[in-house]
């Protein structure tokens, strides 16, 4: 689960800040973000997420602990699982008491972005070139569904012709929209294999090919940088991690602390 509890708290960040809002179900008063289409049939990790919040109450003996904090707690200690990266974040964030489909479907970075789309996306939210790249460095583990790389196997021109083709077996032109591949070559292990794959134009994502041979040479040099320096790469994933979390928390009096992460108090 540690690379869909990472994405969890990515998606959650990235709708209008860190504040837990990815977890809410629908109601009559608003639709949540779940079913947003960067969302719909690929998040996963709620139950587990409900299950922490549970026992950290069961713990605490009361609810002190908001499901935002939760979601960044399990998203260090997913990467932390997997390597040896220990990231040192801030809690103290309370949970929204709305969410917003449509805040999730122009707000978060789809497959099909360009370079200079992605960029502008993660300024748009106080990040940059590093962040950008550095996080980008989190498909490292975890699984990507056919329907999200379909159009590059078909499509680009920028992809290794062999690893086309081994794609195609498993990601046909229709149907097979759930079929799963691996992010990168390891996709258990916290490493940079996902950087040298794009230096092979072997990147699974149309968007994280576009990090590497596109005529950014800053970007192209943090890539190359990332592939040959696991030392780099996991300080500077840590402080982006670090960076993301602290986007437009809710703290103070603003927002609560939910009982159940599923719906407001």
């Amino acid at each position: 689960m540690g690379a869909s509890l990472l994405r969890l708290h990515f998606h959650d960040c990235f709708v209008n800040g860190c504040d837990g809002s990815v977890l809410l179900d629908d109601t009559t008063k608003f639709t949540g973000e779940k079913t947003a289409v960067p969302n719909l049939n690929s998040l996963r990790g709620f139950d587990v997420v409900d299950k922490i919040k549970s026992e950290v109450d069961r713990v605490c003996k009361r609810s002190v602990v908001s499901c935002a904090d939760v979601l960044a707690v399990a998203a260090r200690d997913s990467v932390s699982i997997v390597s040896i990266l220990l990231i040192i974040i801030a809690l103290g964030r309370r949970d929204s008491r709305t969410a917003s489909k449509n805040a999730a479907t122009n707000g978060l970075p789809p497959p099909f972005f360009s370079f200079n789309q992605l960029l502008a996306n993660f300024r748009s939210h106080g990040l940059g070139l590093t962040d950008l790249v550095a996080l980008s460095g989190a498909h490292t583990i975890g699984l990507a569904r056919c329907t999200t790389f379909r159009s590059r196997i078909y499509n680009d021109t920028n992809i290794q012709t062999d690893l086309a083709s081994s794609l195609r077996r498993n990601c046909p032109q229709s149907g097979g929209d759930n079929n799963l591949q691996p992010l990168d070559g390891t996709p258990a292990g916290f490493d940079t294999q996902y950087f040298g794959s794009l230096v092979r134009n072997k990147g699974l994502l149309h968007s994280d090919q576009e990090l590497f041979g596109r005529g950014n040479s800053a970007s192209d040099g943090l890539v190359r940088l990332y592939s040959g320096n696991p030392a780099k790469f996991a300080a500077d994933f840590a402080a982006s991690m670090v960076r993301m979390g602290n986007m437009r928390p809710l703290t103070g009096s603003n927002g609560e602390i939910r009982t159940n992460c599923r719906k407001i108090n």
